[in-house]
């Protein structure tokens, strides 16, 4: 084997002999990533990636329904076919893929397949929310299914997660580490399933505490300009270990033939050398594996990838408040998912994190960033200021979270008529004297007031920019915003305190976004 400047064969050796070392298969075997397995759900209506590895040259054959493919594995043993178009179906089929040996997954549908991830809000289970107990009782879906990654992270991209698909049951939904399966991921999920009537797949890749560097791949980082020190930072500590690692070639590929030969012998397994460890790979990443950049991207998002998904839903936000780049970052997030998946430009929806006192003050430069990423194509934000709890950065409501969440989807992805899928936005003002008139997008069948109190959490201010308090009505499709105490009023600025939950909403029960008005050039 030729050597090589970087790190393919370990990575080969972490894909392909690890795991045969763990369950003493043969490396000839045929193997797949565990993202595949019995129970689940493959998208309908695109060709659908089926991979793994097998011996180099092995013809490998792959069967699901009247579609059968063949493919061979190339000289790494890799190996890569694209099932044709399906239509979504309840009626369970078989996926069989044969080489050296056939592996048969039962019980599989063809559906709706989502990515949900993000930080503890997302991976927070269901069993842990409100109304779970009644809940969980009811979520007898057979048609609904739910992958649950490993919670695991790496310094170097991996190929396969651990993981499997479960059918979504009252004793399969609650039950495990903290509190089973995520509670917005499942109330989206449900919410398609019941809609469209057709199977929904749910994969949920989540870690709290996370920030959105960690699930990003370089090659996000690298579309964004701004971010430009960030991408010299990772290019860095690639080459870094490249170049440590390559002298060690050699030693790891004898190392490699030897392992094979002992399992084909039955002989013992030879101790492993020592390789360098990856720069990420310290004792404070060891201790503390999701602060290091890329790392959940490495271990929990690339095994993922190029499965079939409809799109991403994503609920992350809090460890990142006051980042200031954290538009940039969700560029480059969700420019490099689907830079990786290659499906265009798949739908990405995501919430907005709820007002919180245990925030710092900055908490309103978050919500401004969220908003200005719904500039990148086909994103949806869900808008939380009236379900969060002061005095607690996980909320119970997750129902309400998912069901918005699945409120973009429904309109934006399936094309579903006259459903409102946001609440007011703020689209634009007019200064008429003492008074400033605002006008808003989403606002339904009309605005209103939650409570059917006046409006509250608008501030107002004139040339020396010092906020006060504000009056604020409805009137038909605008909210006029005034103070006694301002004669000449220049800006307006609404729910821009972490504290703020505020009553504007429309109609249909959606809350208004916050906004401020101080940069706005439309005023006239």
């Amino acid at each position: 084997m030729p050597r090589q400047a970087n790190s393919s064969l370990f990575r080969m050796l972490l894909c392909m002999l690890l795991p045969a070392l763990t369950t003493y298969h043969a490396v000839a075997d045929v193997r797949l990533p565990h993202i595949f397995g019995s129970n689940m759900v493959l998208q309908c209506g695109v060709p659908a990636p089926v991979w793994g590895w097998a011996s180099p040259g092995e013809e490998i054959t792959i069967t699901f329904g009247d579609a059968k493919m063949k493919t061979t594995a190339n000289a790494k043993g890799e190996w890569m076919a694209k099932l044709p178009p399906q239509a979504a179906a309840d009626t369970p089929s078989t996926l069989e893929v044969a080489g050296n040996n056939t592996i048969v997954f039962d019980n599989v549908l063809v559906g709706e397949v989502w990515l949900c991830s993000g930080q503890s809000n997302m991976q927070m289970g269901i069993a842990t929310c409100g109304n779970a107990k009644e809940d969980i009782a009811k979520a007898d879906y057979p048609s609904l299914r739910l992958f649950k990654a490993k919670l695991t992270a790496n310094g170097e991209p991996q190929y396969d997660c651990t993981g499997e698909w479960m059918v979504c049951s009252p004793e399969t939904l609650g039950i495990g580490d903290w509190s089973s399966f995520s509670g917005a991921a499942y109330y989206f999920g449900e919410k398609l399933h019941r809609e469209l009537n057709t199977p929904v797949g749910l994969i949920q890749s989540a870690w709290g505490g996370t920030r959105i560097e960690t699930w990003t791949p370089p090659v996000g980082f690298a579309q964004v300009p701004e971010l430009k020190e960030l991408t010299e930072s990772l290019d860095k500590t690639a080459s870094q270990y490249r170049n440590e690692l390559t002298p060690k070639l050699d030693e790891i590929e004898t190392w490699v033939n030897a392992c094979k030969s002992a399992i084909q012998s039955g002989a013992p397994i030879p101790p492993r050398p020592q390789w360098p460890r990856h720069p990420l790979d310290t004792e404070a990443f060891t201790a503390f594996p999701p602060t290091a950049m890329t790392c959940l991207y490495n271990a929990m998002i690339q095994p993922l990838v190029p499965y079939a998904i409809r799109g991403a839903i994503w609920y992350q936000g809090e460890s990142n408040v006051g980042d200031l780049n954290y538009t940039d970052k969700m560029k480059a997030l969700i420019g490099g998912w689907r830079t990786l998946w290659d499906e265009g430009s798949f739908p990405f929806y995501y919430v907005q994190i709820t007002p919180c006192a245990l925030y710092g003050e900055d908490v309103p430069t978050i919500w401004e960033a969220q908003i200005d990423a719904l500039s990148i194509p086909n994103t949806g934000i869900a808008g939380t200021l009236d379900l969060g709890e002061l005095d607690n950065v996980h909320p119970a409501n997750k129902r309400d979270v998912g069901k918005r969440l699945a409120l973009c989807a429904l309109a934006k992805t399936y094309g579903k008529k006259d459903i409102v899928y946001s609440g007011p936005m703020y689209k634009s003002m007019k200064i008429k004297k003492n008074k400033v008139q605002l006008s808003f997008e989403h606002t339904g069948s009309g605005l209103a007031s939650r409570d059917g109190q006046p409006l509250n959490w608008f501030t107002i201010a004139g040339v020396d920019k010092q906020f006060v308090p504000a009056q604020a009505v409805i009137e038909k499709e605008k909210v006029i915003v005034w103070s006694d105490t301002i004669s000449k009023p220049v800006a307006v600025r609404f729910a821009w305190d972490k504290l703020a939950q505020p009553n504007l909403m429309n109609k249909e029960g959606l809350p208004a976004l916050p906004f401020r008005t101080d940069t706005d050039t439309s005023a006239h």
